[in-house]
């Protein structure tokens, strides 16, 4: 896998990648705004690759504290595998105003990696299966693909199952 050559087009994600020293590659495709899949079963789609190596960077407040969700895209959060996984009881998803203020990044382009604030992070288990998995770059039609133990390592993540099929 290359490393991406920083660019003044950089993004926080691609930042924090290149300042780690990390090897990752960045792939551009063209959203389309009129798409009626996810955003992520679109970047999936737009890049030929599976949807279970495709994952999506949710918000959730773990007994009101805001914490990240790292699963594929062809599944879902389940809000009570995160919330043990994150030591607490009781889990929500955050409200989307909340999550694009933490993160520093909008809706369907919000990156586990390069974050506003340092979140507490949970990896769904199953990006282990992969050599290289693939998650937003911090901008709707740009993903970085990575090794999920880079992943991992760079977000200080737990790694737990929290998706369901």
């Amino acid at each position: 896998m290359a490393k991406k050559a920083r660019t003044a087009g950089g993004t926080p994600a691609t930042v924090a990648l290149e300042k780690a020293g990390l090897p990752f590659t960045v792939h551009a495709y063209a959203h389309d705004p009129a798409s009626e899949l996810s955003y992520g079963a679109e970047a999936a789609a737009a890049l030929g690759t599976s949807p279970e190596r495709v994952f999506k960077t949710l918000l959730a407040e773990v007994d009101g504290a805001l914490t990240v969700a790292v699963v594929p895209v062809a599944g879902s959060l389940d809000l009570k595998a995160l919330a043990a996984a994150a030591g607490g009881k009781r889990a929500a998803m955050a409200p989307p105003a909340d999550a694009e203020r933490a993160t520093g990044y909008v809706l369907g382009g919000i990156s586990p990696l390069g974050q506003r604030k340092r979140l507490p992070t949970v990896l769904d288990a199953s990006a282990l299966d992969f050599p290289t998995v693939f998650v937003s770059a911090g901008k709707r039609g740009l993903e970085v693909e990575l090794s999920p133990a880079d992943l991992a390592a760079l977000t200080c993540a737990v790694t737990a199952g929290i998706a369901r099929a």
